[in-house]
């Protein structure tokens, strides 16, 4: 995965067409790079999202943010009650054990962000 300005791309290799083809993952916004090399992957990934924050400058757009500070989740109240208590019990507010667990969670799968 590859990160800039916030925005997180992800590439395939096509053997092929011998060409990696990427998109932004993180947005709604359609943003799609490719390249030969991996610098020019990664320059045309940088280029692709300019591009794109250029175009919400000349259009009057607000750029489509990757992503909020706000995160919704449905738990059934049983559950819920459980999570709130676990936190508790190791000192923490609920959203700061979610957000630990999942934290935890992304570092057990080693994704680098």
């Amino acid at each position: 995965m590859m990160m800039y300005k916030g925005f997180a791309g992800v590439v395939e290799y096509d053997d092929e067409a011998r060409v990696f083809s990427g998109e932004v993952i993180n947005t709604r916004t359609v943003i799609t790079f490719q390249g030969t090399t991996v610098d020019e992957v990664e320059k045309e990934f940088h280029a692709s999202v300019d591009d794109y924050l250029e175009w919400c400058k000349e259009d009057g757009v607000e750029p489509e943010k990757p992503y909020s500070e706000k995160f919704n989740v449905r738990l059934s109240p049983l559950f819920h009650s459980q999570v709130a208590v676990a936190a508790k019990k190791v000192g923490l507010s609920l959203n700061s054990f979610v957000e630990k667990s999942l934290h935890d969670e992304i570092n057990s799968m080693q994704l680098a962000f």
